[in-house]
């Protein structure tokens, strides 16, 4: 583990509302010259803190206006591999997130769709044809709001 000071935690949560701000507008922020945040950040990306910069793509700007969390329970974890599982469901496009997790459910599928028929054909035609595929449970995203994370 890393230790982070005040400049630390304020970098990353600049970063984190917008990945695209270069060093030099990072340093004049936060009172740095260019290099000393330069190798702040490269010192954070070094220790794993930070793991990677993306962009954020917005889903209903694409047409995707429906996004369902599924619980998937597999029907008998003895006669198919959660590998052959993971390698089927991330095959498909709409199934933007695949968790494995402990509970009732064996995975938790972020699945995006443009309607709710869109992604009842999703569902019939892609999810439920999966191997080893049981009992599914859909919850419709209603709205979501970005909370502060640990550094908030």
């Amino acid at each position: 583990m890393i230790d982070l000071d005040d400049i630390d935690r304020a970098l990353l949560r600049a970063l984190a509302e917008d990945a695209t701000q270069g060093a030099g507008a990072l340093g004049r922020r936060f009172g740095l010259s260019q290099p000393a945040a330069w190798r702040r950040i490269r010192r954070l990306e070094e220790a794993g803190v930070i793991a990677g910069r993306r962009v954020v793509v917005d889903r209903e700007a694409l047409g995707f206006g429906v996004t369902v969390f599924l619980g998937v329970k597999l029907a008998t974890k003895g006669r198919v591999s959660l590998e052959d599982f993971e390698r089927a469901v991330t095959a498909i496009p709409e199934v933007q997130v695949v968790q494995h997790v402990l509970g009732l459910f064996d995975y938790r599928l972020r699945v995006v769709a443009r309607d709710i028929a869109d992604f009842e054909r999703v569902l019939r035609r892609r999810i439920m044809t999966l191997p080893g595929v049981g009992q599914v449970e859909a919850n419709v995203l209603l709205t979501e709001e970005k909370r502060p994370g640990p550094l908030g």
